[in-house]
């Protein structure tokens, strides 16, 4: 375990970006990931455990929820392992927080904009182009104009990111850097650049934690630790596996190929000699139009 904590355990997370106290580290990222088109100065924590609106429906848990000084409602969500649907979960988090907006009697349907900020630490959809970001808006087919600026979605998929300290461009970049090397790191880079990553440097630093938040963190990071490693473990067994059946199946085939070529060469043979075709197939297994071909 290294000096800092690991920012994609559940704790570490919400320790990090979740906590009131500590609001200006969310502030200075999402300004980052929204520079030129946004600048938030506030924003206020709202409860993540969302009711369902009727009984029969579920409830929701945000990793974070919060709401901009302007109003416009952010939702960050941090996703380690896979899912074969969370494109469909993002939307559904998403709607959640758009349809929670209505206002009982006479209401002019007028909306908050809605943010999802997703950060997974795998590939969403391995048939689409590979990069750190995809934003998605709702726009007009045809010409790409923005249709409505209410609804706004971004994913950051870590492992497409694999840009050296000293290759980040930008300082979205380098927030991405840090985080998805801060458990590995034994010093904290950028600080001559950015204020904010000093302040983040004292509280990452798990000698900074309180002896109830580093049990909790450590707990945490066991179970996470546990599954990355179950998921190694699976990996190189269907590895294994994979390349036990490619060997068994190219044995297969070049026993089925060099069994055709002695078929052939045993019909040549004999069609040599003036052994009828009838013949041939009848010893051979070959058909008609193969020994004629020979």
């Amino acid at each position: 375990m290294g000096r800092f904590i690991n920012p994609f355990t559940d704790f570490g997370f919400k320790f990090l970006f979740g906590r009131e106290v500590e609001k200006e580290l969310l502030i200075d990222f999402l300004n980052d990931l929204l520079v030129g088109e946004h600048v938030i100065t506030d924003i206020r924590f709202l409860n993540n455990e969302q009711p369902p609106e009727v009984k029969t429906e579920r409830g929701l848990i945000y990793d974070i929820y919060c709401v901009t000084d302007t109003g416009e409602r952010i939702i960050v969500e941090m996703q380690n392992r896979e899912q074969p649907y969370f494109k469909d979960r993002a939307l559904f988090y998403l709607s959640r927080a758009i349809t929670q907006q209505a206002k009982r009697g006479v209401w002019n349907f007028q909306l908050d904009a809605v943010y999802g900020v997703f950060f997974m630490n795998f590939v969403m959809d391995k048939d689409m182009p590979s990069k750190i970001r995809t934003d998605i808006v709702l726009s007009d087919r045809d010409t790409g104009k923005l249709f409505s600026n209410k609804f706004r979605q971004i994913f950051i998929e870590l492992p497409n990111f694999n840009k050296e300290e000293d290759e980040c461009e930008n300082d979205f970049e380098r927030w991405i850097y840090i985080l998805k090397h801060m458990d590995t790191l034994d010093r904290m880079p950028f600080k001559a650049r950015k204020a904010v990553f000093e302040r983040l440097e004292k509280l990452a630093s798990k000698a900074n934690m309180t002896q109830e938040e580093r049990a909790q963190y450590e707990e945490e990071w066991k179970v996470y630790n546990d599954y990355f490693n179950t998921l190694d473990f699976a990996e190189q067994k269907g590895l294994q596996k994979g390349l036990q059946k490619g060997l068994q199946k190219g044995l297969q085939k070049g026993l089925q190929k060099g069994l055709q070529k002695g078929k052939e060469e045993t019909a040549r043979n004999l069609k040599e000699l003036g052994v009828a075709d009838d013949i041939i197939m009848k010893s051979t297994g070959l058909s008609k139009e193969e020994i004629e071909k020979l």
